[in-house]
């Protein structure tokens, strides 16, 4: 009750993300609906309704890293005076973090549900009824239980994050403003999984195989490319935050003036926070490239379905989702720091010009790499 209170009275913006959290829900929660539909329709195609089941994941995995960081971001959770004597402590807040994640998911689980039911045709008396009764298997009837499973995915999934996220981690010594930070020691490791994962592609795209059908036209796709695929993907995320926190300090040479040390240090402090999601964004990217620079060497023709156009619109609707959702956390972080600026005497331009300075250097470094890794990616089966 007590966070159902809490997310009646937020601030406009903040139930503006919520209300998008929701939204993402609904998206992977008729993905998944839509998968029981083909499974209930087809029951001779078992590994084919495993196989939809399986890249569901995709999906699911983009809106719960978006939930949870809109929950970190949450002003409702965050730890204020006075709050543990009126019996609202740490773990009590991470509590109320998770529940809040669990309504917004529940309540876009249950839209999915509803819309689904209408396009089956159960639901009537709106327009576009049963409109995809043919795709849906209206003909056979749904097991609730299976869908309500489902449909209990991404709540279960988001608040368990959320809590584990946000959960109180002990008595720790405050770090001062200005102190150094630990370097990121994932570059290495992403760099090592980008360059395995492109050298298994090559691999399994010049040598053939079995073929996995994939969403769209790509149905011989040698399972090696996959393989390679998830390897590069898993590279470039592990290898984010090293390579902001290197632009950061790319910024800094050369006899840095003011702006540039100020853009650079707050690269290198918040390289883990806003290089992560930075990261999967590239990723998402590049496959992205890949899968349409594939798509123009088949030739065109058939387009892709609109249940592989919606799931690929929530992962890259949710990644560059979190990753502004990130930027909003850095920025909440550096509040006392842009106040202590401005008592100071420092003109507001100051900071809006290392915002760009920033904003500038990870996209001179990270858009040329999605490029090449894309391309990379594409080269086995395009050759």
């Amino acid at each position: 009750m007590l966070a159902l209170r809490l997310v009646r009275g937020s601030h406009p913006l903040v139930q503006l993300r919520r209300l998008l959290v929701a939204a993402a829900a609904a998206g992977v929660g008729f993905l998944l609906l839509c998968t029981l539909g083909y499974a209930v329709g087809h029951p001779a195609h078992s590994s084919a309704s495993v196989l939809r089941l399986l890249w569901c994941a995709l999906p699911i995995a983009a809106t719960v890293q978006f939930a949870v960081a809109v929950a970190r971001t949450d002003p409702a959770t965050r730890p204020r005076p006075g709050l543990s004597s009126a019996g609202l402590g740490p773990a009590r807040l991470t509590a109320i973090a998770a529940a809040s994640t669990a309504v917004a998911c529940t309540l876009g689980s249950l839209v999915a549900l509803l819309l689904y039911l209408h396009l089956r045709g159960d639901i009537t008396g709106l327009p576009f009824d049963g409109a995809a009764a043919g795709l849906l298997a209206a003909d056979q009837p749904l097991p609730l239980a299976a869908a309500l499973t489902l449909l209990a995915i991404v709540p279960v999934a988001g608040s368990v994050a959320a809590g584990l996220a946000l959960r109180p981690r002990g008595a720790r010594a405050p770090a001062p403003e200005g102190a150094a930070r630990p370097v990121p020691t994932g570059l290495p490791w992403g760099v090592a999984l980008v360059a395995a994962g492109l050298a298994v592609e090559t691999y399994a795209g010049r040598g053939g195989g079995a073929g996995v059908a994939l969403p769209g036209r790509f149905d011989g796709s040698p399972g090696g490319v996959l393989a390679g695929w998830v390897l590069t993907a898993a590279g470039l995320a592990l290898a984010g935050p090293g390579l902001t926190h290197l632009c950061g300090r790319l910024l800094q040479t050369a006899r840095p003036g003011a702006v540039r040390l100020l853009a650079g240090r707050v690269l290198m402090t918040e390289a883990t926070r806003i290089g992560r999601p930075l990261g999967v964004v590239c990723a998402v990217l590049s496959g992205t490239l890949a899968a349409a620079t594939l798509y123009g060497a088949a030739g065109g023709g058939t387009a892709f379905g609109p249940l592989t156009g919606l799931g690929a619109g929530v992962v890259m609707a949710c990644t560059t989702a979190t990753l502004l959702t990130a930027a909003l956390e850095s920025r909440q972080c550096r509040t006392h720091t842009a106040e202590a600026l401005q008592r100071l005497g420092a003109p507001p331009t100051v900071l809006r010009t290392a915002a760009l300075l920033r904003a500038g250097a990870l996209t001179a470094v990270f858009l040329p790499l999605t490029w090449l890794i894309g391309e990379l990616a594409a080269l086995p089966l395009t050759a």
